[in-house]
């Protein structure tokens, strides 16, 4: 072997031992994303079904306060309507009781409608049931953007791995451009920059 040829072979092993090393760097980088992407999607569906129980919560909690109300608007109308035949049996301490749980009746059906202080008023509950639907919402938006950010960051771990192996450089460009377009997904996930009409 001349000495050009060996520096040649040299050359190339060195340029081959840089192609191995900047693909194993990014393997880690991809492999540390892929990391990040999965941790936010396991937090996403975790949110959204959370959020989903609350909600379901404040609503039901809704509909027994409202099926109270109405009881409690039924009885204080029957009693007015006792009230109203001016029935002669009735004394006057009858009439004043069945007057005063009239108007505690009444009371109760307004403060059922809002209650500011406990904030368990059927307005604030609806307003709570709103609210963590929609947080509920938001996580479902995010979810699908780590999920395909994370075959996508696999795909390309194998591509540039297999590149590795190979010694096929173009493969780790395609690797790295799925990788990218993985981790460019991940933000999304994040921050929801932008919305992708076949992912909502």
């Amino acid at each position: 072997m001349k000495a050009d040829e060996a520096a040649e072979l040299m050359d190339s092993e060195k340029t081959r031992d840089s192609f191995k090393q900047r693909a194993a760097v990014t393997i880690a980088f991809f492999a540390m994303l892929l990391a990040i992407t999965s941790l936010g999607g396991s937090n996403a569906g975790k949110e959204a079904v959370n959020n989903n129980v609350l909600a379901s919560n404040y609503w039901n909690f809704f509909q027994a306060k409202n099926m109270r109300q109405t009881s409690f608007a039924l009885a204080a109308d029957q009693l007015e309507l006792r009230l109203a035949q001016n029935d002669p049996s009735l004394s006057p301490e009858a009439q004043a009781a069945l007057k005063a749980k009239a108007e505690a009746y009444r009371k109760t059906v307004t403060r059922y409608e809002s209650e500011p202080e406990t904030r368990e008023g059927k307005r604030e509950l609806i307003a709570r049931a709103k609210e963590h639907e929609a947080l509920r919402d938001h996580a479902l938006k995010q979810d699908p953007y780590f999920d395909y950010a994370e075959a996508l960051l696999q795909i390309a771990i194998v591509l540039i791995s297999v590149a590795i192996v190979a010694d096929l450089a173009w493969l780790s460009f395609v690797g790295g451009a799925l990788g990218i377009i993985g981790g460019l997904l991940t933000l999304n996930g994040f921050f929801l920059f932008f919305n992708l009409p076949f992912l909502g």
